[in-house]
């Protein structure tokens, strides 16, 4: 048991480093002198700051012998102050300390929001180049919990470890070093056998409540998790009427949740309790100290308040030392979750050199293409199909045989595990994604939508466009009559996922989007399947529009969508089992002949209901 809890803190304490390691350039970065000079010019005004309060208690102390000796203190060979003066002076040497202080957090405010901004921003672009698989296994909400406390984690360990820390050892060394060469060893020795028993003390509670801290953001993000999945699925809680059951599983996780929280509350009385118990004894034996040594004429009643104003000073920053070192330690482990996201290595990049893809015609070359997702399930078995610049290719298929997985691999959202996939000869994995992606375009079985405008929403296919455009892109898509008369028009809000919208709206949206981008090669991914049929007949028409001039491939469901293709392409198991036109197949009375009158026959007992 010792053994694990050992190794558990080498875990953490080599994920701190970490951490550290990956937030320096982002405090002193590389090429940018003016950003390092404000780093300097932020602590040069910190130390200012730090030595002004070091030597406010020496003017208190002057000020006090003054008053009571009735006697103006020699300040030099010629200077003598008297006590006005010395108060004055102990005013002006405050509010300079206040001054500093603030103006170093002026200073650094740019740098530590900066490197805030750039983390979250290459969090962000690492998220999105994540592959597929990984964001299938994922759940949205957790995601969006460890980036959001891991850059709050950023600023808290910028600000703190820079600004608290570094400056609360040297005041700490400096006044220890006072105490000894003003008063003797033995103030020296006291104050710092209570300084290491406090920071001992608050560094092993701290490390315990660590644990509980743990597992309090593991059931937070438990609950986020089952909160947005609810929220986000909230048409199918009410089908099934299941209220009830969300709310028992959301307040389960809650509960534990609040378990772990009163331990956390709980753990912290304890803490400051016995912080303020260390510092408040140390400070007790001091001040006895001292005004032993004012009774027995050894030390003045200046000397008396000078130790009391340097343990004041020496506790105010121990106590926040407790504060800061728990926040370092959450920040650590936040932004360790947070950048054990960003080491989650790529599925798929661009290889070194990869050049841009240029389409000349469109024709797509699938050459003994095999995949698989798990390596003992095989996808795709050897697939071999040519698809001839400007055809529609249709592929159907019972469930599982592998139709949505070709789609995948032509964005090349996986690699396939053998064999090559080409479009106009160039192998895709030699092209950049992004060159890639800017040439294929894609209407899903369910397009989603942004939560903004329509506006947004068909816009999103092409950058910048103007408004002439997203509108001849509604028209072709049959949308622009319905969003006329919305009374905000292209401003409408489509909700959540475009709940505002029907299914055939959000096609149609989908639709439009992609034909805003105009892309040589397009990708029908059972794009009405879980449409009605009189809707899927209306959208049809804006399909054959937007296959014009195009190469097109048609995962279907429904084969009356498809039997104007020029090729139909049926899959079973991962193999092509039949090709041909729609009249070729039926002719060959096989596993497309069977589907086909299958399908009639559902659509007539439809009919008679």
């Amino acid at each position: 048991m010792n053994e694990k809890v050992e190794s558990n803190e080498a875990l953490a304490r080599k994920s701190g480093m970490r951490t550290l390691r990956r937030v320096t350039p982002f405090l002193w970065p590389k090429n940018n002198l003016a950003f390092r000079f404000r780093v300097v010019f932020a602590l040069l005004s910190l130390l200012i700051a730090e030595l002004i309060t070091l030597g406010v208690p020496f003017i208190y102390k002057s000020a006090v012998d003054s008053l009571t000796t009735g006697e103006a203190i020699e300040m030099g060979d010629v200077i003598a102050i008297g006590a006005v003066a010395l108060t004055i002076a102990y005013g002006v040497a405050r509010i300079m300390s206040v001054f500093f202080h603030e103006l170093r957090d002026v200073i650094f405010a740019k740098v530590g929001q900066r490197a805030l901004r750039m983390i979250a921003l290459e969090t962000f672009k690492h998220i999105h180049r994540l592959s597929l698989r990984y964001h299938i296994t994922r759940k949205t909400g957790g995601l969006s919990r460890i980036i959001e406390r891991g850059v709050k984690g950023v600023e808290w360990l910028l600000r703190f470890v820079l600004f608290s820390i570094g400056p609360l050892l040297f005041q700490l060394m400096m006044v220890c070093t006072v105490l000894w060469i003003v008063l003797g060893f033995w103030y020296f020795a006291t104050v710092l056998i209570a300084i290491t028993l406090y920071v001992f003390f608050t560094f092993k509670v701290t490390e315990w409540r660590v644990q509980i801290r743990k597992e309090m953001n593991k059931q937070d993000t438990e609950a986020n998790q089952k909160a947005i999945d609810s929220l986000l699925n909230y048409e199918t809680v009410k089908y099934f009427g299941a209220e009830e059951r969300e709310a028992r599983r959301y307040d389960s996780s809650m509960e534990k949740f609040e378990t772990a929280s009163l331990k956390t509350t709980y753990s912290l009385a304890a803490l400051n309790f016995g912080q303020s118990l260390i510092i408040t004894g140390g400070t007790v034996i001091v001040m006895l100290m001292a005004a032993i040594g004012v009774q027995n004429g050894d030390l003045t009643v200046g000397d008396f308040v000078l130790v009391n104003s340097y343990m004041i000073q020496v506790a105010m920053p121990l106590n926040f030392l407790g504060t800061v070192y728990r926040e370092i330690r959450q920040a650590l482990i936040d932004m360790g979750e947070m950048f054990d996201l960003l080491e989650v290595p790529y599925e798929v990049s661009d290889r070194p050199g990869a050049t841009t893809l240029e389409v000349s015609g469109g024709k797509i070359e699938f050459r003994d293409v095999s995949f698989s997702y798990y390596s003992n399930r095989p996808i795709l078995k050897g697939i071999n199909l040519t698809i001839n610049p400007g055809e529609t290719v249709a592929i159907v298929g019972p469930s599982g045989s592998g139709k949505s997985t070709i789609g995948r691999l032509l964005f090349r959202f996986y690699d396939v595990t053998e064999g090559s996939l080409a479009i106009d000869g160039q192998d895709i994995r030699d092209v950049t994604q992004r060159s890639l992606h800017k040439q294929i375009g894609i209407v899903p079985q369910d397009t989603v939508l942004f939560n903004e405008t329509i506006f947004y929403n068909i816009a999103y296919g092409l950058p910048d466009p103007n408004p002439k455009q997203v509108e001849n892109a509604a028209k072709s898509a049959k949308l622009h009559d319905f969003i006329a008369d919305l009374p905000e028009g292209y401003e409408t809000e489509v909700g959540e996922r475009g709940l505002k919208l029907s299914g055939g709206e959000k096609q149609r949206a989908g639709i439009a989007r992609t034909l805003l981008k105009n892309p040589p090669i397009v990708l029908l991914d059972e794009a009405t399947s879980s449409l009605d049929t009189e809707t899927e007949k209306e959208i049809q028409d804006s399909f054959n529009e937007m296959s014009l001039g195009r190469t097109v491939i048609a995962i279907a469901h429904r084969l009356s969508t498809v039997v104007h293709s020029d090729k139909i392409i049926v899959l079973e198991s991962g193999e092509i089992v039949e090709q041909g036109t729609h009249d070729e197949l039926l002719d060959l009375h096989g596993k497309y002949y069977a589907m086909w009158h299958r399908q009639l026959a559902d659509e007539e007992e439809e009919l008679r209901a």
